[in-house]
């Protein structure tokens, strides 16, 4: 072992200065086990609020105790980094617009991991999750000393509002752990709860995703509700409203320093443009517009729904013509929702 880390505590701070030199814009360090609000999420499950999410039971018994995922692991590094709260509200969330995230953080963990085995001259059995595993991150980066749980379930910094991304590097290695984050810094704001255009928090801190913006138009496989369509509004993936009116993000957040989250040209104007931009791609133009990008997720299909939805909400009687030839997409789903929308704008525009 170098002398450099001969003491403990030369070793977090070392970690910590490497990991801000890698870019992120938090980073904290946390002892690995049994997991506090591992109960509440399997209750949250069991009361439907996951939806379609079938995927996230699945490894119940590594997200209890997150020692399990890597055996012989021990602490957990864990690192936020911003993807931009300043960026202007626009048709897709601001987490979405540009590379996806995952690849982004997931190779600097794999980096940070590799400057630690050099650091100790051994090899340290790891890996990094984000989003990637039965890992409850929210957690650990509050034990971490990261931040609190929002009201809208959030993970608040006080140093950086949430616009930010979080990981995790597991390591089989002891280090000494930062204090938790105890406080609750929300008081009696309720500002989230109060924006949010569903109705999808239940009280403080639980959210139904099936009434959540950001689940019906990415993770929803089907046709959108009815009755949720209206309320969508010019949103074509996900939704940063409750994180916009959050006091602590309006004075905190930060522009992107990260170019990798620069928003993509395909998402330039406002959210007709986008959405009919969206709405005419056949999937050879979607596969090389989306490529690399979270947005992919929805897949084409999904978008295209989405797009049409948005029409009917903001569109006007010249977005007729694109939803019209979206009566004749190839997938059920996009003609039913073009349909809506034509509907909706010839009720809007009466004599048109």
């Amino acid at each position: 072992m170098s002398a450099a880390i001969a003491e403990t505590s030369s070793l977090e701070n070392l970690l910590k200065a490497q990991a801000y030199g890698l870019g992120f814009d938090l980073v904290g360090i946390t002892s690995l086990g049994p997991m506090e609000t591992a109960d509440a999420f399997d209750s949250w499950v069991e009361s439907g609020y996951a939806g379609e999410m079938d995927y996230l039971p699945r490894g119940s018994a590594k997200r209890r105790d997150s020692r399990l995922p890597v055996p012989g692991a021990t602490s957990a590094i864990v690192v936020g980094l911003n993807y931009g709260g300043r960026e202007p509200t626009g048709a897709v969330a601001r987490y979405a617009r540009g590379d996806d995230y995952h690849e982004v953080m997931t190779a600097r963990l794999d980096d940070l991991h590799r400057w630690l085995e050099s650091e100790a001259c051994s090899r340290i059995r790891g890996k990094a999750y984000v989003d990637t595993g039965p890992i409850l991150e929210r957690d650990l980066a509050r034990r971490a000393g990261l931040g609190w749980f929002g009201k809208n379930t959030n993970l608040i910094s006080p140093r950086i509002g949430s616009f930010f991304f979080i990981g995790v590097l597991l390591v089989d290695l002891d280090l000494a752990p930062d204090a938790p984050f105890e406080t609750d810094r929300c008081g009696t704001c309720t500002r989230c709860l109060d924006a949010c255009p569903t109705d999808a928090f239940v009280e403080p801190r639980v959210l139904d995703a099936t009434k959540c913006i950001s689940y019906l138009t990415i993770e929803a496989k089907g046709a959108i509700p009815p009755k949720q369509r209206e309320k969508i509004g010019g949103l074509v993936y996900g939704c940063d409203i409750c994180q916009d009116v959050c006091p602590w993000n309006v004075r905190f957040s930060r522009d992107i320093r990260e170019e990798s989250f620069l928003p993509r040209d395909i998402l330039d104007g406002d959210a007709r443009a986008v959405a009919r931009r969206i709405l005419s791609m056949d999937d050879d133009t979607f596969r090389r517009e989306f490529k690399g990008s979270p947005m992919k997720r929805a897949k084409r299909r999904g978008l295209a729904r989405n797009a049409a939805t948005v029409l009917g909400n903001v569109g006007a009687v010249d977005d007729v013509a694109t939803l019209v030839a979206a009566l004749d997409d190839p997938e059920p789903l996009v003609a039913e929702h073009a349909e809506w929308a034509l509907e909706r704008i010839r009720h809007n525009n009466p004599g048109r």
